[in-house]
């Protein structure tokens, strides 16, 4: 009995110091495995008579019983104090401020272009969405800007795979494609009464949308945003243009206090053209004119272009700068913080 004493004594001496479960597991096998101090002594029972064996096997028994619970114990030592390593290691102060998660908003030239979209709806305006890579007829030469004019140098743009040698596509560098698109396709619906020789429905279309340019400083940026207005029928003039942009325009701004200017300029697609200067009233930009976009009544080439006649039908287009306008509207004096996707400058607008 001494003999199986000092077994268990020495299990639990040398499970008490395993530092590890790797450890633990080699100090039971040294009594418990196949070749274990307790197995051997198991295993030696054979010899035995048959009085001696039954109480010699009763007392291995029990010293293996020991020996097993001071292993498990061990074991649930060991997995406790692991535990308790990894909870202080990845421990929380419980007394900091949780991490909100915020909600998110619209970028603000979104904000922009949504209440552009909003305004002119409430004037009867569609509004019409087109590709940004654009074939050449469409993007130039159906506005009356053939192959070789000078103004295409103007709109230095981003070339892509596809059409032509001629004609290659590209990506649009104005919204201005999609007024001949819509056009085409409001012309071929009432084809019958044109032809007929009555009244056609007018063309009412804002596109707001992306552009492209090789451009890129404080103020303008390779890819911006812009919103083509057009208003075509048959007592179309200048008047209603004014009238119509000097309404958006105080809208966009929430201010009357706020007047616009027509001077004298040339695009190719309008004839005669004039850029739209605004000014406000109050506020810092005060008494200072400010160019917000262009505009003009629609070529008789681009009207013939959208498969009408010029001695008939008139209108007007303009093109306006929706980060221009954005930038107005919130301060903004660089149009890079738009596009640098600081949440620190976008939360602002939220």
């Amino acid at each position: 009995m001494n003999e199986l004493n000092a077994i268990v004594d020495g299990a639990r001496a040398a499970f008490g110091q395993a530092s590890t479960p790797a450890d633990l597991e080699n100090a039971k096998a040294v009594y418990l495995g196949k070749s274990g101090r307790i197995t051997e002594l198991m295993k030696g029972l054979a010899a035995l008579a048959v009085d001696e064996k039954k109480s010699r096997g009763a007392a291995i028994n029990q010293a293996k019983q020991a020996i097993e619970a001071a292993l498990v114990a061990r074991r649930e030592g060991l997995a406790e104090a692991e535990l308790l390593a990894q909870l202080h290691a990845e421990s929380l102060d419980v007394s900091l401020p949780g991490r909100r998660r915020v909600a998110g908003g619209l970028h603000p030239v979104s904000l922009s272009s949504e209440r552009i979209e909003a305004i002119f709806g409430s004037m009867g305006f569609e509004v019409a969405q087109g590709p940004e890579i654009e074939a050449d007829w469409f993007n130039f030469t159906a506005l009356n800007t053939p192959e070789d004019h000078p103004a295409r140098s103007m709109h230095d743009t981003f070339y892509v795979e596809g059409g032509t040698a001629n004609a290659p596509n590209l990506l649009r560098t104005h919204t201005s494609p999609v007024q001949i698109r819509h056009a085409v396709q409001h012309v071929k619906k009432y084809r019958h009464l044109i032809d007929a020789g009555q009244a056609m429905p007018e063309i009412r279309v804002v596109v707001p949308g992306r552009c492209y340019r090789v451009d890129s400083d404080a103020t303008h940026s390779p890819m911006f945003h812009q919103v083509e207005g057009l208003w075509v029928g048959e007592n179309i003039s200048f008047k209603d243009l004014k009238v119509i942009y000097l309404d958006f325009i105080q809208s966009f701004f929430e201010t009357k206090d706020l007047d616009i200017r027509f001077r004298p300029s040339f695009f190719p697609f309008t004839e005669p053209s004039a850029e739209i200067d605004i000014m406000f009233g109050a506020g810092p930009l005060k008494g200072r004119w400010l160019e917000v976009s262009g505009s003009g009544q629609v070529h008789p080439n681009v009207v013939r272009n959208m498969g009408l006649d010029p001695e008939r039908y008139i209108g007007f287009a303009f093109g306006s700068g929706i980060d221009r306008l954005t930038m107005l509207r919130y301060g903004v004096d660089d149009l890079r913080l738009f596009f640098d996707g600081d949440l620190r400058f976008l939360s602002q607008f939220q």
